[in-house]
Formats: C-alpha cells, sequence, structure tokens
C-alpha cells in the first residue's frame, strides 16, 4: 500500500489569511471572537462570530470575484497556499495523477440568500448568470479542480463539521489505492450570516456570551455554554511518499492512519456513550499499526457544548488511555463547522512538525469531570511520535486522523 505524507499546508481563518498567521496566533492565545457589526445581528441572542481575518476577495480581480461564492474563494486561497508551501509551483504535478478532495458543511448558503434577495427585490433577470455555479456544494472542490487542473478526480464531500477531516482520510484513500499521488484535501465554510445565525440559534446550539465576546468560546469549561460560529478553509498536501521523497520535499507529516464511524443514534446530538467516537479511533489506531501509547497528543473537536466534549474525553481515555496532552483550537478561532477539521489537521501537522501544542484559552474553570493534561496559558514543548485529530459532525459522522512523525 502507498504511503501518505502531508508536503503542504495552507489555510485562511478568522486569526490569519494564511497558515502561518493562523499558527502564531495560535501560539499567542489570541482570540478572533467579535462583535457582530451588522444591524441584522442586534435583535438577535448571540450577537458575536469570528469571520476570516483576510477578506478572500483581495486574491482575486473584481471581475474574478463575482464568480465565486466566498466559500469558493477561501478555499482558493487555502489550496494555493499549501500548493507553493509543498514547492509544487516549481515542480508541476502530471494533471492525470492530480486529485482534490474539498468539502463544506453548508456550500454557498451566503450565495443562495444574496440570489433569493434579488429575485424577490429585482425579478429573474438579475439572477446571476454564476448562481448555479456559486451555490452548488461541489464549488469548492470544482474551483480549485479546475485551477489546478486535476484530472485524477474532484471529490466533494459533505458531512456536517466533520467534512474538513472526511475530505483528508478520503483523499489518503486515493492515494492509497493508486488513483492519485498528489491530493490537494481539505475543507470549507464562509456562512456567518443572519439564517445560519438564527438556525443554529434555535437549536441553542450558540454561546450568547455577547458581552465578551474574546471569551465566549470555552471548551471544557464549566461556564460554557455553546460554540461560535466561524468562517475559513483549510488544505493540506497529501503526496505519496516515494514520490515525495524522490523530489526532496519537504515532509511536515505522514498520514498514518485514519478511522470513521457513524453514531446511527440523532441528527443533532451525539450517542451519549461515545461509541462511535472511539469506534472511529479505534480503526485509525488500526489502520496505522500504532499502539495507543505512540499517541502523545490529541488536537479534540470539543466546541464548547455542555454535552459534546465531556462525550470526547470520555472516548480518548478509553480508546487511547489517560496520557495524551489535549488542545482545543476552537476556543480561539470558534467553530469553522465544514472547515473545522481540515484547519485543525493543519495545526495538528503544525504541532507534530515544530513539537509545540498552541493553548486553550478561557479554560478558567475545568470541568469536574475533566481528567486528562490540557494544554493552559501558553504553548507547550512535548516530544510527539504521533498526534490525532479528531471532528463530529450533526448527524453523528465521527473521523480520526492519526499524524505520525515522518
Amino acid at each position: 500500500m502507498n504511503d501518505v505524507v502531508v508536503t503542504g499546508v495552507g489555510a485562511t481563518t478568522p486569526l490569519a489569511g494564511n497558515s502561518l498567521g493562523h499558527w502564531q496566533g495560535l501560539l499567542e492565545g489570541r482570540s478572533a471572537i467579535a462583535t457582530i457589526p451588522h444591524e441584522w445581528a442586534q435583535s438577535f441572542p448571540t450577537r458575536i462570530a469570528a469571520t476570516m481575518a483576510v477578506d478572500p476577495d483581495l486574491g482575486f480581480d473584481p471581475r474574478t470575484a463575482r464568480r465565486y461564492d466566498r466559500s469558493e474563494k477561501a478555499a482558493l486561497v487555502a489550496a494555493r497556499e499549501a500548493w507553493i508551501c509543498a514547492g509544487l509551483g516549481e515542480e508541476p504535478v502530471p494533471t492525470e495523477r492530480l486529485a482534490v478532495c474539498i468539502g463544506t458543511g453548508m456550500g454557498g448558503l451566503t450565495s443562495i440568500l444574496e440570489q433569493e434577495h434579488r429575485l424577490r427585490t429585482e425579478g429573474r433577470r438579475k439572477v446571476s448568470v454564476f448562481a448555479v455555479t456559486r451555490t452548488m456544494v461541489s464549488g469548492p472542490a470544482a474551483c480549485v479542480g479546475v485551477e489546478f487542473r486535476a484530472r485524477a478526480g474532484v471529490h466533494s464531500v459533505a458531512s456536517a463539521c466533520a467534512t474538513g477531516a472526511e475530505a483528508i482520510a478520503m483523499g489518503a484513500d486515493l492515494i492509497r489505492w493508486g488513483r492519485a499521488d498528489v491530493v490537494i484535501a481539505g475543507g470549507v465554510d464562509t456562512v456567518v450570516n443572519a439564517v445560519s445565525l438564527a438556525a443554529f440559534g434555535a437549536l441553542r446550539a450558540l454561546s450568547t456570551r455577547n458581552d465578551d465576546p474574546p471569551r465566549a468560546s470555552r471548551p471544557w469549561d464549566v461556564g460554557r455554554d455553546g460554540f461560535v460560529l466561524g468562517e475559513g478553509a483549510g488544505a493540506l498536501i497529501l503526496e505519496r511518499a516515494s514520490r515525495a521523497e524522490s523530489r526532496g520535499a519537504q515532509i511536515f507529516a505522514r498520514l498514518a492512519g485514519v478511522g470513521i464511524s457513524s453514531d446511527g443514534y440523532d441528527l443533532v446530538h451525539p450517542r451519549p456513550d461515545g461509541a462511535g467516537i472511539s469506534a472511529a479511533i479505534d480503526s485509525a489506531l488500526h489502520d496505522s499499526n500504532l499502539d495507543p501509547a505512540a499517541v502523545t497528543h490529541v488536537n479534540t473537536h470539543a466546541t464548547g457544548t455542555p454535552v459534546g466534549d465531556m462525550i470526547e474525553v470520555a472516548a480518548i481515555r478509553r480508546s487511547v488511555g489517560d496520557h495524551p496532552v489535549l488542545t482545543a483550537n476552537k476556543s480561539t478561532h470558534g467553530h469553522l463547522l465544514g472547515a473545522a477539521g481540515a484547519v485543525e489537521a493543519v495545526t495538528t501537522v503544525r504541532s507534530l512538525f515544530t513539537g509545540l501544542v498552541p493553548p486553550t484559552i478561557n479554560l478558567e474553570n475545568p470541568d469536574p469531570a475533566l481528567d486528562l493534561d490540557i494544554v493552559v496559558g501558553r504553548p507547550r514543548r512535548l516530544e510527539m511520535a504521533a498526534a490525532l485529530k479528531l471532528s463530529f459532525g450533526f448527524g453523528g459522522q465521527n473521523v480520526a486522523l492519526l499524524f505520525a512523525r515522518a
């Protein structure tokens, strides 16, 4: 079977417009959550969110920018950075061996709302000629595929908040199966808008700590009251190991194992016993041939919801043990939905490569059931053999990505 390595990383997030700036923001423990400045938000129970630090429009001329949804532009920004990071700009990939696997949880929802408003207020002739390509769920993957001339398959994954991680898992399989040598894999979501805020608010899933936005996202804290909506995109360049080695590429990590499971329990709530999460972790461990003792660090899904955070902790303890060091990136940049798993995979890879684990912020009063080691306050230097990235989504989707040192 073909080994899979990571040779490039890219991201645009609420902390920064590139992956290195995002990493620095995490190490500093800087919160990107702020009050929503738009008038429509003023009557909402939740009036805070984490929007991208750099408008993705800046990477496009105005005429081109009109063709793409915000999610498509963000996906292109992340993919371009990852491509350059991997050194593939100087060494082209045969297009028939290049694939794309980029997912989105909610697609071009912003464009759908814009075009519906035009139809209602100005008539059908004012609906954009780009409305279809801006609103199709496969749009981000398609745009990346066209730009990089990928001919080994362009795939779009949609598994709610597990999307980005599942897209990476699928990308790894494409290389293992011999269908591609290089895959641009990741996730994106850009839906900080009135409908999304109202919908997640109706589920009572969002924090209402409007008076103190930077301290609103509080994974594992007794005062946690829900997640904070964010937006962004993350991308990895996955490459067949032998190809990466032959061209002398810098290898950030090896994607040693992947695990995917589903709860079969509820559309919103995770299975209370965490068995689905454990199944994904166990599958990734089996796939990697690594012992649980080798997993030094876990980059968690932890969103700051009252129930989900502790179910994840229990599953980690059951499948991996009580030795891993944990962190929760969403405390700084909020929940990026379909982009979360991909952006946090970028972070996990950087942690493994540098030996640094960014801190969890806002963990002032830990939940009494939190009995694992959490990085708090400042980054921690850690000797890591392998690091686990966990992602979960509505519908009971569970994904575990196990990265090992190259």
